[in-house]
C-alpha cells in the first residue's frame, strides 16, 4: 500500500508540471510558421553580409579653367554729377523739386520770373509788324519815283524836258530804295531781339540736364538769382563707373577690354570691363586708380556713389585645372581624402589639394574628371560600405 501511494504521487506531480511546458511550444511553432510566412525579411538582413547600404549625396569631378585673382576693394562713382545752374538773372518764381526726387532728363527743377521777357516779347513783335507796314509804304513811294522817272526819259527828245527834273526823278528813285533797304535791316535787327528775348524767356525755365537725382537745394521759391548761380545739386545714379586703385605690380592683366569680376557687398557678382588705367600714381601706396565699366542688369537699383565693391584682379593666366568640392574632402593624419562611389560602394582614395577657388578646391593628384565622390553622408563612411545615391544629388 505504501508503494502504491508513492506511485500515485508521482504521477499527479508529473501531471501538474507537464500542462504549463506545453504553452512555450506553441508559441514558438506559432512564430516558427511567421517566419516562413515572410521569408523576405531574412533575405533582406542577410543582404550585402547583413550591412545596409548607407544613404549619400554625391558631386562630380569636374575640370574647369582657373584664374587666380586677388580682391581689391573699390568704390562705384557717378559719371555725371554736379550743380544745374540759372543761365539769367531773376527771381526764382517755382522751385519744383524737392532733395530726393528723381528727375528724368527735361524734366522741370525751377521757372524763373518771365513777366518782363514775355512783356519785351510782345513789344519786338508789334515793332516788326510797324516796320512790315513801313516798307509796304516805302516800296509804293519807290514805284511812284520809277514813274517819274520813266516819264521824264520819255521827255528827254522833246521841248519839255527838263535836265533839272530829271535828275529830281533819278535821286528820288535812289532814295526810296535806300529807305527801303534801311527799313528791312530795322526789322532785321529787330526779328534779332526777338530771338534774343524767346532764348532769355526760354531759360527762365530750368530743366534737368540728365537723369538723376536731386542732391541739394541752393535756393527756395521767392530767391534772386544771378547769372552762374546753381539752383540745385544732382547726381546720376545709372550711370555709374567703378574705381580702385590696383597696386602697381597687379597692372599686367588689365589691358583695355578685359573682363573680370566685381562683387558687392550682399554677395551679387557682376561683369566689369577694364576701360582706364589712369597715368598717375599714389608715391606712398604704390598705387594707380583703374576705371571699370560694369555690366548690370534691369533689377540692380538702389546703387549709390561712393558704394564699396570688391573688384576680383586676375593675378595669372588662366588654365584649365581638376577640381573637387570642398565638401567631399575630409581631412584626416596624413593628408586629405575623399570617397569615390565605384559599384555601389564607397572607394577611399588619397588626394593632393591645391587653392581653393570659392566653393571647390584644386586636386593636384588623386582624382579625375568625371569620378563622382562623395559630399554628404561621408562622415561615418568605411571604404567598401554599400551606399545609396541620393535623388536629384
Amino acid at each position: 500500500m505504501r508503494e502504491i501511494a508513492k506511485i500515485a504521487f508521482a504521477v499527479l506531480c508529473l501531471t501538474a508540471f507537464s500542462a504549463p511546458l506545453a504553452v512555450p511550444h506553441a508559441y514558438a511553432a506559432e512564430a516558427a510558421k511567421k517566419a516562413e510566412d515572410k521569408p523576405g525579411e531574412a533575405k533582406k538582413a542577410q543582404k550585402k553580409g547583413g550591412q545596409r547600404p548607407t544613404l549619400v549625396g554625391v558631386d562630380a569631378v569636374r575640370e574647369e579653367p582657373l584664374e587666380q585673382t586677388v580682391p581689391i576693394i573699390g568704390r562705384l562713382v557717378a559719371m555725371r554729377s554736379g550743380e544745374v545752374s540759372a543761365e539769367i538773372a531773376g527771381a526764382v518764381h517755382t522751385l519744383a523739386v524737392n532733395i530726393g526726387d528723381h528727375v528724368k532728363k527735361g524734366d522741370l527743377i525751377a521757372e524763373l520770373d518771365s513777366i518782363s521777357a514775355k512783356a519785351r516779347l510782345e513789344l519786338l513783335n508789334a515793332e516788326i509788324l510797324q516796320a512790315e507796314a513801313d516798307v509796304v509804304a516805302l516800296e509804293a513811294d519807290l514805284m511812284l519815283s520809277m514813274q517819274d522817272l520813266t516819264r521824264q526819259e520819255q521827255l528827254k527828245k522833246s521841248g519839255a524836258f527838263t535836265r533839272a527834273k530829271y535828275e529830281d526823278a533819278i535821286q528820288n528813285v535812289a532814295k526810296a530804295k535806300a529807305n527801303i533797304s534801311r527799313a528791312k535791316a530795322t526789322i532785321a535787327a529787330r526779328e534779332a531781339n526777338r530771338r534774343l528775348t524767346e532764348i532769355v524767356l526760354e531759360k527762365t525755365t530750368i530743366r534737368a540736364p540728365y537723369d538723376g537725382v536731386i542732391m541739394r537745394k541752393m535756393t527756395e521759391t521767392g530767391d534772386y538769382v544771378r547769372a552762374g548761380d546753381a539752383v540745385v545739386a544732382m547726381l546720376s545714379d545709372q550711370d555709374l563707373e567703378i574705381e580702385a586703385d590696383v597696386p602697381s605690380n597687379r597692372l599686367g592683366g588689365l589691358d583695355v577690354g578685359a573682363e573680370l569680376d566685381v562683387v558687392f557687398e550682399d554677395g551679387s557678382r557682376h561683369k566689369a570691363t577694364v576701360r582706364s588705367v589712369l597715368p598717375t600714381e599714389n608715391p606712398l601706396t604704390r598705387t594707380r586708380p583703374v576705371r571699370f565699366l560694369p555690366v548690370f542688369d534691369n533689377t540692380m537699383s538702389g546703387l549709390a556713389d561712393a558704394q564699396t565693391v570688391t573688384v576680383e584682379v586676375p593675378v595669372g593666366a588662366r588654365r584649365q585645372v581638376v577640381t573637387v568640392h570642398k565638401d567631399a574632402v575630409i581631412k584626416r593624419a596624413g593628408g586629405s581624402l575623399v570617397f569615390v562611389i565605384s559599384e555601389e560602394k564607397a572607394e577611399q582614395r588619397r588626394i593632393q589639394l591645391g587653392e581653393e577657388t570659392g566653393p571647390r578646391i584644386v586636386v593636384i593628384d588623386g582624382l579625375k574628371p568625371g569620378d563622382q565622390v562623395v559630399v554628404r553622408g561621408n562622415e561615418r563612411l568605411r571604404s567598401g560600405a554599400p551606399v545609396k545615391v541620393r535623388k536629384g544629388s
